[in-house]
């Protein structure tokens, strides 16, 4: 798991900043009382915390030996004290859980087109069982680290703090982030991450969960690509079940990917790609690869229905499908740019 900080456990803190706070306070020590040059100053610092005893570096005053008293006891001590708290560390697992917190930072500092999904609740955690099964790499943000200790999802990068922080989302990679998923308990922190989101990044795709219908344009204004009610959509899909079984049957199956043999997949047209500037008929989608062209959904967001041999594609259009695996490979292969 990665923190939103960066800083050392304050128990490795201490024991890395002890020796130095030791040796600058014994050489400005004998400095200021003895008079002496920094060097011997230090040397004798050195020679009093380690208690080797090669003697004095010069004859001391009665103040620089109070001085040298105090400085050794107190150095006995905390030196154990730094000792005893680095064994604690190694022993405890905290030395361990920074080396992982490390590496967990390295591998999201090099994602790229990936999903942040804000919030491990019942809904965030079935969007990122999705996102695993569809091999899409995917950064999980949560302020509560108990519910991400055992995360072990396939492609799934978990990250501890708050994701209304600016720091946290940065962390995340939201400016390299292909979409951004607000799936927190509340829909006013729902708000605060889109709003916080949107500010970072005024392209990204963000995709918000609302309880309450009152949420709704709230988090449109906010900034959110598509609102999403689970509880709209469960009584959609409950009703559906009873009206019309049979079409829920073959969103079933074209929509879920364990259900191999028929899909239905969308692909963008890249600029200067095989299906740049043909029609239907010329990329011959129907008449030799075989698929079933639904829909078009142009760049201005106009939607072609069950276009006709003659209507033409182009860059940014996103072409909309029903095929099985094979032949939607072929298909976005020739919607790759060259």
């Amino acid at each position: 798991m990665v923190s939103r900080s960066r800083r050392l456990p304050p128990s490795l803190g201490t024991v890395a900043w002890l020796p130095v706070i030791l040796l600058t306070i014994g050489t400005v020590g004998y400095r200021l009382v003895e008079g002496w040059p920094w060097f011997d100053a230090m040397y004798m610092t050195v020679i009093t915390l380690t208690t080797v005893g090669y003697g004095e570096t010069h004859p001391l005053s009665p103040q620089g030996r109070v001085f040298t008293m105090f400085l050794a006891l107190g150095g006995i001590f905390m030196l154990f004290y730094a000792a005893t708290e680095a064994i604690r560390t190694v022993v405890s697992g905290e030395l361990q859980t920074l080396l992982g917190r490390r590496r967990m930072e390295k591998k999201i500092a090099a994602l790229k087109g990936h999903v942040v999904v804000c919030g491990y609740g019942r809904m965030g955690e079935q969007v990122c069982q999705e996102f695993s099964k569809a091999g899409v790499p995917f950064v999980i943000v949560d302020r509560n680290a108990a519910v991400l200790e055992n995360l072990a999802l396939p492609h799934a990068h978990p990250l501890v703090g708050d994701a209304t922080s600016d720091d946290v989302l940065r962390s995340a990679g939201l400016e390299r982030a292909r979409a951004l998923v607000a799936t927190a308990a509340s829909d006013a922190d729902n708000v605060f991450i889109t709003m916080t989101a949107r500010l970072l990044n005024d392209k990204v795709p963000i995709v918000a969960r609302a309880e309450e219908d009152s949420t709704v344009p709230k988090l449109r204004r906010a900034g959110a690509t598509r609102v999403v009610s689970p509880y709209v959509l469960g009584g959609g899909r409950v009703a559906q079940a009873v009206l019309r079984p049979a079409v829920l049957d073959f969103l079933e199956v074209t929509t879920r990917k364990e259900h191999m043999d028929l899909q239905i997949e969308e692909v963008a047209i890249a600029k200067a790609s095989a299906l740049d500037g043909q029609t239907i008929h010329e990329s011959r989608l129907r008449s030799e690869v075989g698929l079933i062209v639904v829909a078009i959904k142009r760049r201005d967001g106009h939607m072609t229905f069950n276009p006709a041999e003659d209507v033409s594609l182009g860059a940014g259009d996103t072409l909309i499908m029903l095929g099985r695996p094979e032949q939607l490979l072929t298909v976005d292969r020739l919607a790759s740019a060259r």
